[in-house]
Formats: C-alpha cells, sequence, structure tokens
C-alpha cells in the first residue's frame, strides 16, 4: 500500500514511526516531513496549503491512502479535495473539523446535544465581551475562536487578566483567529485527554493521556502548545472512560451526523474531571501533541488498518491493543519559548535510543548538513516503563545525552500520576 502522511511535527513522527512498522506498508511518502519523519519516509517538499499540489502529487504516484496530521489542513478542507479524487482519507471533511476550528461551533454542538461542558457566551466585539466578564467575575476563561496553536486560550485567575486576554484576542494576537471570542465558566478538577476514532457511525476508544499545558514547572506560566504528556491518564479510570463515551462522544457523534457533519477520524477530547464528572474543555479533530508521542509508543496493534478502517468505515471490524506500561514524553524546546526564540541552533547530536525509549522531532529542519532547531517545540523524548515513574526516569535519563545548548525543559514531567503511585505505594 502507498501512504502519504501530511505535516511535519513531533505528532507526524510519531505517526510515522508506528505506520512504517506495518507489514501492508509498500511507499511511505511524507509532506513535507523533518529530519526524524525522514528515516522512515520519502519526504516530499509539497506545500500542503495547495490542495491541488497534493493532489496532483497524489494520482502521480497512484497514492492508496493519505494521513493528515495537523488540524489547519483539515480545517482548510484539504481531506475534502483529496475525496473528490477517489482517495481514501484519514482525517474529517471541513465541515466536521469546525469542532476544532470554531471553539463557538462547538460549544453550540454541546448546548443543542447536552454534551456537559461549562456555561458560555460568543462576542464579537470587546465591549460586549468585557461586560460579560465583569458580570460573571473570575475565575473566567478566554478563546480565541478559531485556530491559534494551542495558545489562543486564558484561564484567567483574576479579572484584569480575562480582561487582557479580550483585548489580546480583538487587537489581533492571534489574527483572524481572534475575530470572534468565546467567554465560559472555569471548570475546577483534574484535565485529562481522551481519544477516539470514529469512522461516522461507529467509535473505537483509544487511550488516555495527560498533558502538561504551562511552560514552568508546577504548572506555572503561560500556555504552551504541551511541555510534556503520559500515558495512561489515571483519573481516567473505567468508569470514566464508559461516562465520556455516553455523555460526549456518543451525543457527539449522533448530533455531527444530524448536523450534516458526519465525522471521520480522531475526536481528541480535552477533558475536565469535575466533581460531576467528565466536561468537555474543547474538541480537537487530529491526534494530540505530545500526546501522540505516548500513544504510538503504547499502541501494540497495527496503526495502519486502524486508520484504514476509520477512513473507510469499517471501525467496528478492528480493535487496538494496548501495552500497559505507561509512556512519558518530555519535551526540549528553544530557551525563549513560547516567546521569541532564536532559530536554526545547532543540535550537535541525539543519543542512540534503546528498547521503549524515542526521540521524537518536532521542529528540526538540516542547515548545511546540520541538525537545527527550527520551531519552539523542538524535541520529544519519549519512555516506556514499568510505572511512570520509571518511565520517567527512562526519558529524562535519555534527555540528558541530548547535546543542545539552546535547549530546556521542564523537569517535572508526569508529576501528579506518580503522586499517585508513591500514595498507592505507601497504602
Amino acid at each position: 500500500m502507498k501512504v502519504l502522511l501530511i505535516g511535519s511535527g513531533g505528532r507526524e513522527h510519531a505517526l510515522a514511526w508506528k505506520l512504517a512498522q506495518s507489514p501492508l506498508m509498500s511507499e511511505f511518502y511524507a509532506a513535507p516531513g523533518n529530519p526524524g519523519i525522514g528515516e522512515h519516509a520519502i519526504l516530499v517538499p509539497l506545500n500542503i496549503e495547495d490542495h491541488e499540489a497534493v493532489a496532483a502529487f497524489c494520482k502521480d504516484k497512484a497514492i492508496d491512502f493519505v494521513v493528515v496530521g495537523p488540524e489547519a489542513p483539515l480545517v482548510a478542507g484539504l481531506a475534502d479535495r483529496l475525496r473528490a479524487d477517489g482517495l481514501s482519507v484519514f482525517g474529517p471533511s471541513a465541515g466536521a473539523a469546525q469542532l476544532e476550528g470554531s471553539k463557538g461551533f462547538t460549544k453550540d454542538i454541546c448546548a443543542r446535544y447536552g454534551i456537559p461542558t461549562g456555561a458560555y457566551q460568543r462576542f464579537n466585539n470587546a465591549p460586549k465581551a468585557k461586560a460579560y466578564i465583569r458580570a460573571q467575575g473570575a475565575p473566567i476563561v478566554v478563546k480565541a475562536d478559531g485556530l491559534a496553536a494551542g495558545k489562543g486560550v486564558t484561564v484567567a485567575m483574576t479579572l484584569d487578566e480575562a480582561l487582557d486576554a479580550v483585548d489580546d484576542c480583538f487587537e489581533g494576537a492571534f489574527g483572524a483567529a481572534g475575530a470572534e471570542v468565546v467567554v465560559e465558566a472555569y471548570l475546577d478538577g483534574e484535565e485529562a485527554s481522551f481519544f477516539c476514532l470514529c469512522d461516522g457511525k461507529h467509535a473505537l476508544p483509544l487511550a488516555t493521556a495527560q498533558d502538561h499545558k504551562r511552560v514552568g514547572e508546577g504548572d506555572t506560566g503561560v500556555n504552551t502548545g504541551g511541555m510534556g504528556a503520559y500515558s495512561p491518564a489515571p483519573v481516567m479510570t473505567a468508569e470514566m472512560v464508559e461516562r465520556t463515551m455516553k455523555e460526549i462522544i456518543e451525543p457527539t457523534i449522533r448530533g455531527m451526523a444530524e448536523s450534516g457533519h458526519p465525522f471521520s477520524g480522531v475526536f481528541f477530547a480535552g477533558l475536565m474531571i469535575t466533581k460531576r464528572g467528565p466536561e468537555l474543555i474543547e474538541y480537537n479533530v487530529r491526534f494530540g501533541d505530545p500526546e501522540c508521542q505516548v500513544l504510538m509508543m503504547r499502541l501494540k496493534s497495527d496503526l495502519l488498518p486502524l486508520l484504514l478502517a476509520t477512513a473507510n468505515g469499517t471501525l467496528d471490524q478492528v480493535s487496538a491493543e494496548w501495552s500497559d506500561d505507561p509512556a512519558l514524553t518530555v519535551v526540549m524546546a528553544s530557551k525563549g519559548y513560547p516567546g521569541a526564540y532564536e532559530k536554526n541552533t545547532p543540535i550537535q547530536s541525539l543519543p542512540e535510543a534503546g528498547e521503549g525509549e524515542k526521540v521524537f522531532h518536532a521542529g528540526t529542519g538540516m542547515k548545511d548538513g546540520v541538525l537545527v532547531a527550527t520551531g519552539g517545540r523542538v524535541l520529544n523524548v519519549t519512555a516506556s516503563g514499568g510505572t511512570v515513574a520509571e518511565a520517567k526516569g527512562r526519558a529524562y535519563a535519555l534527555l540528558d545525552r541530548v547535546r543542545w545548548e539552546n535547549g530546556f525543559c521542564r523537569r517535572d514531567i508526569g508529576w501528579r500520576a506518580i503522586e499517585r503511585e508513591k500514595t498507592s505505594d505507601e497504602a
């Protein structure tokens, strides 16, 4: 089977690493990819925003299956364009991708179908948004409606913070994504990520993870695209997974179909586990980054048939097998991230990874034959272990052998799960 993977980040490197292990694979291409992805696939210098160029490449190479990694091409309708040529594509239509492309759209779906989430209002101007915030008080959450690379959400603990976040959105900090703002109630609890494949009718639960959004240790500082993750998330008990499926995922599948946008792809539900149970913070329509890295480390099944079944409407005929061993990934980022940072700093060397270890490339490139850091989040140093503590120890031991002077990381990834393990051991 000839496969094309779209994307160039850490999530796509994890998908490429796992897809390349499939015996079904005959030819594997990635556009535009990165040096890590290049270990597994032939890199193609395509502009993925040029849908006609992607379609022409697929026709020229007789591609059988396209896997779209990031959200922007999905929201822009790449899957629709390729399906128009009869191609099998993993990823939702532009209509269905509104679940991530517009936070207001998702909130409206939740309201219509009784999906538990925080109370909200949508605004297209600052004065009305600010008046609502003053009436509600803090803490409160302010979100840019559109795609903002994981940085358009402010969990404001004070009124001033919330009002400043509104100004940021309407004054262009997030470009067109901030033309509309969603203001919603603050949910108190523990966050978790839940992943589920859907072919429009059937759903296959995958696994859970927990991300670390804040840039600083102890979950302090500003939000980022994610500084590390681990899987599974202990807070997602069997009962909580069952409730998430029944109360959140299944009503969404029905709602999207009834709205004329049947969903095919992966649901990435950002959840808050509150005293009332699971509540939806937001939906993403692609695998998480860096959550995908720990999911792929734990997945024992061949990934390719799972994605194919999702695209072809036969998800009820497949199953996924998972390792019980937790996996943990630590993001190495460029100093200054998520603010301004120096680009193209040299990465002197990466360590040889052992069994159950992998250094995924997220924001890397080659310049004059040297591996360089091209992005904010640059490497995802990943390992599995018998416990989260063991996986953490292995991941940081591997990370400490990376030679890259401009890199930094959090040293406390997995702290919640490790605290739970200690409490369990003491009991």
